[in-house]
């Protein structure tokens, strides 16, 4: 299959390219070229007027919580959990967690995100709409160290990984998923870095996500909750870590030297009044930090260009600091380093080789005049109602605004009802 996207201005890694022609060719780009000398082409896109650029990586989301969204807001994150949230997750079954996850993809895609990472239950049912929705995902059993039966705990993860890691020609990967060092003693994670290593996958966990975390590990082990997965090894298998809020600049350090992934979630951590993380003092010391949304319910929505945006000013009003976070690097991080972090080296930047994960969007919107800077336009000023194409491993997932893969109407009335039923649920 081969795909002809014409005339397009090109956004590649820190500079606009004007007017070009890209080739795809399978799920790779073949071609980026001034001329259209190209043999016989299966599919022309129009790309006058729009701008291609990398798709968005959500590094980290709990997807099917969509059935939440909007459930249990304005409450503190105790009550929030344990009042609300855990009990009707209790009552989830798997075509909810389908559905929810579906629902999720919908936005996502329609948003511009082609890349995910998911932690939740049920994780089969996710690994299915992925595979039925084209878009990219890393996937993991989400895994409590504290409920008894370890090791079918640990096997329920063991079992996905074997049964998904790398299917989907390379779309779906899978890590392992220890929840939190809170729910998963030392002796827990020791067999899950085992079974990481066996499996040659990663793990996804949080991290460091309140002060009240921090406070009970210290409590409970002597120990930070980074320097406490230190010393147990965590960090010897490659480490998505979800939030990093609370950690000083030795914790910094080490994130660094053992090349961990962060994932900064600032709008939910802000939502849920978890704090802030030090984002300016991570990249100071090139911890490659990516972006995601948290679960829906903690948000309320996947709409990765309110991530970018707010990264980049809250910030540099934090730090006060007009020069901390700037575009580009906002923009880095919901691409190449969300799409490094979740294990896809070869892709998130257009590039001639690499991953055909590639979204179109429409310039021609007041807001994007006049076009003093248009990467600073992309951070400042776009939102996902820009997006007009989004293309997932080569295929076209989306057109002009318009699902080509997915019955939008049908997932929203299906996960609508199921969300009704799952709350009156006893």
């Amino acid at each position: 299959m081969k795909i002809l996207i014409e005339d397009v201005d090109v956004l590649q890694e820190d500079r606009i390219l004007k007017n070009k022609n890209i080739l795809i060719q399978n799920d790779l780009i073949l071609k980026i070229s001034d001329a259209k000398d190209f043999d016989e082409v299966d599919y022309i896109i129009n790309g006058k007027n729009k701008l291609a650029m990398p798709g968005l990586v959500n590094a980290h989301t709990h997807l099917a919580m969509t059935l939440f969204r909007g459930y249990a807001d304005d409450l503190p994150l105790k009550e929030w959990l344990e009042e609300k949230i855990w009990p009707k997750e209790a009552k989830l079954t798997s075509e909810d967690v389908y559905w929810g996850s579906l629902l999720g993809i919908c936005e996502m895609i329609k948003s511009g995100t082609v890349a995910f990472a998911d932690m939740y239950f049920y994780m089969d049912e996710v690994a299915r709409a992925v595979s039925e929705s084209g878009i990219r995902a890393s996937l993991s059993v989400g895994m409590i160290g504290i409920a008894g039966d370890e090791e079918e705990i640990i096997n329920r993860g063991v079992i996905f990984a074997r049964n998904w890691h790398n299917k989907e020609n390379g779309r779906i990967k899978v890590m392992l998923a220890p929840h939190a060092p809170y729910t998963c003693p030392p002796f827990f994670l020791e067999k899950v870095i085992n079974k990481a290593v066996e499996l040659g996958v990663g793990i996804h966990t949080h991290l460091s996500e309140t002060i009240l975390e921090v406070e009970n590990i210290k409590n409970l082990y002597g120990l930070t909750p980074v320097r406490l997965m230190d010393r147990v090894g965590l960090f010897n298998v490659p480490v998505l870590a979800a939030h990093c809020v609370f950690v000083d600049d030795e914790e910094i350090e080490i994130l660094s030297s053992k090349g961990v992934g962060v994932a900064h979630n600032p709008q939910s951590n802000l939502k849920l009044a978890s704090g802030i993380a030090p984002i300016k003092k991570m990249s100071e010391k090139k911890v490659k930090v990516g972006l995601g949304t948290d679960g829906p319910a903690s948000n309320n929505n996947l709409d990765l260009w309110e991530e970018i945006r707010l990264v980049a000013t809250l910030h540099k009003g934090v730090e006060k600091d007009p020069v901390c976070i700037p575009a580009i690097e906002a923009l880095k991080m919901a691409t190449r380093n969300g799409m490094e972090i979740l294990g896809w080296d070869n892709s998130g930047v257009i590039k001639e080789g690499y991953k055909a994960d590639i979204i179109l969007l429409d310039l021609n919107k007041p807001h994007f005049y006049p076009r003093h800077n248009l990467i600073s336009h992309l951070v400042y000023s776009a939102s996902s109602s820009d997006v007009d194409t989004v293309i997932v491993d080569g295929k076209v997932l989306m057109e002009k605004g318009q699902l080509k893969v997915l019955d939008e109407e049908k997932i929203m009335f299906e996960a609508e009802k199921r969300a009704f039923e799952l709350i009156k649920r006893d």
